[in-house]
């Protein structure tokens, strides 16, 4: 799809790991943008910075942002710890202040993340309309500030778009994240690699891909307001780690069952992909 140029954009969490490669997407496309982070990101004449506290938003927020089309809201704080209390305690009511600042504000459009952790410990091909069950406070606040905007949204102009994003990969990845971990593994001249038993079945999706799927969400219009960003392609983590393995040409192999699986995510489930292959028809 080639993006349209017309499109004033604003992009929450720049700084974070997906949103630089959404910035350089938006870049790469010759689409100016506004972008707010925790972190300035690298000059450019078509990306323009804005300093924003989500947590405590200025009553201007949507001018300071240039007034956008729409909005892709990735920031989030207190992760990877998926289990703290503060992801509803406190993150969901600022999320939910922030977003409906601008909602009030005349918002049209705006793109959220959203996470594979609302559903739970459901099994298999996950699909958008079964029915969430959350068991980590990540997904429980994920899930609750979904339904909350899908109100607040219902009565006004604004075009809400959850997009649930399962596992990227990619440069820039948090060091904590499985394929950040191998790579310093093989970089220190580690001969083994330890991890789980690679067993379970998951969705990885590339980061630069779950980018493009993302600004072209914001930029084209969307039969769903709800959408699996994933590939739809179950893999075993094992698999996964021996092709990135075999990809850079690292000296490491993986050591097995190293570590237990988590008891927060089923054994084997991954995204079902149709809507999305309907959206892009691909």
């Amino acid at each position: 799809m080639k993006p349209s140029t017309t499109l004033r954009f604003a992009v929450t969490g720049a700084s974070g790991f997906l949103g630089r490669h959404v910035v350089q997407y938006c870049l790469n496309n010759n689409l100016e943008c506004v972008v707010s982070g925790r972190n300035s990101l690298a000059q450019d004449s078509r990306c323009r910075f804005v300093a924003l506290d989500i947590t405590h938003p200025p009553p201007d927020a949507f001018e300071q942002l240039g007034c956008p089309d729409v909005l892709i809201h990735l920031a989030w704080n207190g992760l990877p710890n998926y289990h703290s209390r503060q992801h509803f305690e406190r993150e969901l009511l600022h999320q939910y202040r922030f977003l409906q600042c601008l909602i009030d504000a005349g918002l049209p459009k705006l793109v959220v993340a959203g996470t594979c952790f609302e559903y739970g410990l459901h099994s298999g091909a996950l699909l958008e309309q079964m029915p969430t069950n959350p068991c980590t406070a990540y997904g429980l606040a994920k899930d609750t500030l979904r339904r909350q905007l899908t109100f607040l949204t219902a009565n006004t102009t604004t075009t809400l778009i959850w997009a649930r994003l399962f596992y990227l990969w990619g440069a820039g990845q948090a060091a904590s994240s499985l394929y950040s971990q191998l790579l310093a593994a093989a970089q220190r001249g580690e001969s083994v690699f330890k991890m789980s038993g690679g067993e379970q079945l998951r969705d990885y999706l590339p980061v630069t891909e779950a980018a493009r799927y993302l600004v072209n969400l914001a930029i084209h219009p969307c039969a769903f307001n709800l959408v699996n960003l994933c590939s739809g392609r179950p893999i075993a983590v094992r698999s996964l780690v021996e092709h990135w393995i075999t990809t850079h040409g690292l000296a490491i192999s993986p050591q097995l069952g190293c570590y237990p699986y988590p008891d927060y995510e089923p054994l084997a489930f991954w995204g079902d992909a149709s809507r999305l292959q309907q959206i892009f028809s691909v």
